[in-house]
């Protein structure tokens, strides 16, 4: 086969930009962000507000993010690493971490634009499972101010009854951030009847499942206290019956304090850095006379 010359033209670049290339390599919906990101034109630069949900093996990221022309822009940001801050220090990546982090996200996006004291959204424990319409308008007499507006940007993530990507939507909406959508994602949603069972969202939400888990663990260990069982031993002396109260305090930590962090920890005298540091120009003579007067040692022995 006769050598054929590469040419780099106008064709070439526009096959291989960024856009295309994650096309390919299927990891960005470009079909389903333009449809989210397109503004109407009678808005007239008004930003349009994206809610981000997305999963790695350990974290829970949710982001309240706008598109400009210059790309992206992160206008507030949670992760369910944060939540130890609140009391919240295993399952981070569970149903009830879901709702949590979006709880936070909500609370904190809704304070920085200081209009966390008109939206407190579903604050009534006992009706957190419920679907709470989308209040996407002003009040009833026409007063007000609207609502902070997002839609949910689920990425390549598997929309699936009883996804966790609907749980932190639901945090959301309950923090007081209005996102359309339907129950119809919800756990407790059936589907051959069309009816939405409010008590299996809410226990999901306060962890019952995984309650319902540690119970049996504890009867297996009970029952045969000689086998190795590592599940729920990060847990400590949490039982199954306290974790509906954990939970619960976790969602009152958020609500009154959205903008705790989780402290970094000091162990930077065990690390080793591997970054070298810039020597000023008598740090750099100081360095070569040392290594002539050790070379001067050394010809002498």
């Amino acid at each position: 086969m006769p050598f054929v010359k590469l040419v780099k033209n106008k064709a070439y670049f526009k096959r291989f930009q960024t856009k295309y290339r994650r096309r390919r390599e299927g990891k960005t919906d470009f079909r389903a962000r333009r449809q989210m990101v397109l503004q109407d034109k009678t808005k007239y630069g008004a930003p349009k507000y994206r809610l981000v949900v997305r999963f790695t093996n350990k974290d829970i990221i949710a982001q309240i993010v706008t598109a400009e022309v210059a790309g992206d822009r992160v206008v507030m940001a949670a992760y369910s690493h944060e939540l130890p801050a609140f009391g919240l220090n295993h399952g981070l990546t569970n149903y009830a971490a879901s709702y949590a982090t979006g709880l936070l996200l909500a609370r904190r996006t809704l304070d920085k634009l200081g209009i966390a004291k008109q939206f407190e959204g579903n604050t009534d424990v006992k009706k957190l499972g419920e679907f709470v319409a989308c209040r996407d308008k002003q009040d009833d007499e026409g007063e007000g101010r609207f609502p902070f507006r997002a839609i949910l940007d689920v990425g390549l993530a598997r929309t699936t009854t009883g996804a966790k990507v609907f749980g932190v939507m639901k945090g959301v909406v309950d923090g007081g951030v209005a996102v359309p959508h339907k129950p119809n994602r919800f756990p407790g949603f059936n589907k051959a009847n069309g009816k939405f069972d409010a008590k299996s969202m809410r226990e999901k939400i306060f962890g019952g499942h995984v309650a319902k888990w540690m119970a049996i663990v504890a009867d297996n260990k009970a029952k045969n206290p000689d086998e190795a069982t590592t599940q729920f031993n990060k847990f400590g002396n949490l039982k199954a019956a306290d974790l509906e109260t954990l939970y619960k305090k976790v969602h009152a930590a958020i609500r009154a304090d959205p903008k705790k962090r989780v402290p970094r920890k000091n162990n930077q005298a065990g690390r080793k850095d591997y970054s070298r540091k810039r020597l000023t120009v008598p740090e750099r003579r100081a360095a070569v006379a040392k290594k002539i007067q050790a070379l001067r040692k050394r010809l002498k022995a």
